[in-house]
């Protein structure tokens, strides 16, 4: 007796299973052959077009969902989805029609799909700084929050969206409440931590960082904030048994370098040496996986104007006996001063991002040019210099 086929929903079914666990390419084949069988079906071509949006193929992902909405015009689903293909085009006004489509539509009370349209928006706005998009990002992440007070997620994304506006205070409110609502929220628990941080409290800062495990960390920055911070709350030495755990997932964080790491220091290196200009490139990154690097990059300026008054400066010795002390900028700028191949007259992100494919030359140490403390501290790694204090 032969096998019946499957339904168009079992298709779709499985095809979400596998997408699910990220195996985008056979996701694609089961949705093709389920579309082969049933072409009418919504749901499976706003599969594809899911899976198409995953592997980054746009224009294929754009013409799945508008194949979808032919279909059905007015499917939640489909209109998200082609909003958030649309803004890989820069086509904005056009992905904001269709995420507010699903308003007028009256599916505000769709936590996912709020979450979802905020967050496409967050990731753009991110990748190019547009304040408009990081306004457009906390519409939606208010209707979520509105909608669904007892979210620690949603009200989490209220606060990111705040901080990238500069409304630190409100940040700061939402991600307490967002703490109450799920005390086990790293993600929300980091991001405050850094924020205080960067505004001086860093009593409470601390308070913060020690309610968080070594995995719940993906970002480097962070960590070496909290040993900063422990080392001089507790007097602890360089290599305190008690931060050896955090000194180890800095080592599995910061790994070795491949091939293509290799190649984006030479060319990062070149693009510097001719235009005098860094940019930091973002691939296709899930929206919370870069939080805390935009964190640091939008708080750079803003951090200067604390004074630091329970913290001594930082003080470092170079390898030729130079005793260098100030902040982690201060230093980072009397090294350029004193360093006659990495360039005196260039600007302070050229000079590190110089002095970053120099060491790795030399040492095969990595080490990060879009951060002053990062640069220095993975430095010191390096055996280019000592940290004091």
């Amino acid at each position: 007796m032969a096998t019946p086929f499957l339904s168009s929903e079992e298709y779709d079914e499985r095809a979400h299973q596998l997408y699910n666990e990220g195996q985008y390419d056979d996701a694609l084949t089961v949705l093709r052959e389920g579309l082969s069988l049933y072409p009418n079906s919504v749901e499976l071509h706003i599969g594809v077009g899911y899976a198409r949006l995953a592997r980054e193929e746009f224009a294929w992902a754009r013409r799945s969902f508008e194949e979808a909405l032919v279909l059905e015009p007015e499917h939640e689903d489909a209109l998200a989805g082609l909003g958030e293909t649309l803004l890989k085009f820069g086509m904005e006004d056009a992905a904001l029609r269709c995420f507010r489509r699903t308003l007028e539509l009256g599916y505000a009370d769709d936590l996912d799909l709020m979450l979802q349209s905020g967050r496409a928006l967050f990731r753009e706005a991110s990748s190019r700084d547009r304040r408009e998009l990081f306004s457009a990002s906390l519409e939606f992440f208010e209707v979520a929050a509105q909608q669904a007070p007892e979210s620690a997620e949603a009200v989490a994304c209220v606060g990111y969206a705040q901080h990238r506006l500069g409304d630190d205070d409100s940040a700061i409110a939402s991600l307490r409440r967002s703490l109450q609502a799920d005390n086990e929220h790293a993600e929300a628990r980091i991001y405050l931590a850094n924020i205080l941080y960067d505004r001086g409290d860093y009593e409470a800062s601390l308070y913060h960082f020690e309610r968080t495990t070594t995995e719940d960390h993906w970002d480097e920055l962070g960590i070496w904030r909290l040993i900063e911070l422990k080392r001089a709350a507790y007097k602890l030495g360089e290599h305190d048994p008690d931060l050896k755990p955090w000194e180890d997932r800095l080592a599995e964080l910061g790994g070795e370098l491949d091939d293509i790491d290799e190649l984006f220091i030479e060319v990062d290196g070149a693009v510097a040496a001719e235009s005098g200009e860094v940019e930091v490139a973002r691939g296709q990154l899930e929206l919370f996986g870069t939080l805390l690097s935009s964190l640091a990059d939008s708080k750079a300026e803003d951090s200067r104007k604390y004074e630091v008054s329970d913290f001594e400066p930082h003080e470092v010795l170079t390898r030729d006996g130079r005793q260098l002390t100030g902040s982690w900028e201060d230093i980072v700028r009397s090294l350029q001063h004193v360093d006659s191949e990495g360039g005196r007259d260039v600007s302070l992100e050229v000079f590190m991002s110089r002095m970053a494919k120099r060491t790795f030359r030399e040492t095969g140490v990595r080490v990060p040019s879009h951060d002053v403390e990062l640069f220095v501290r993975a430095s010191a790694d390096a055996g280019l210099l000592r940290i004091v204090q």
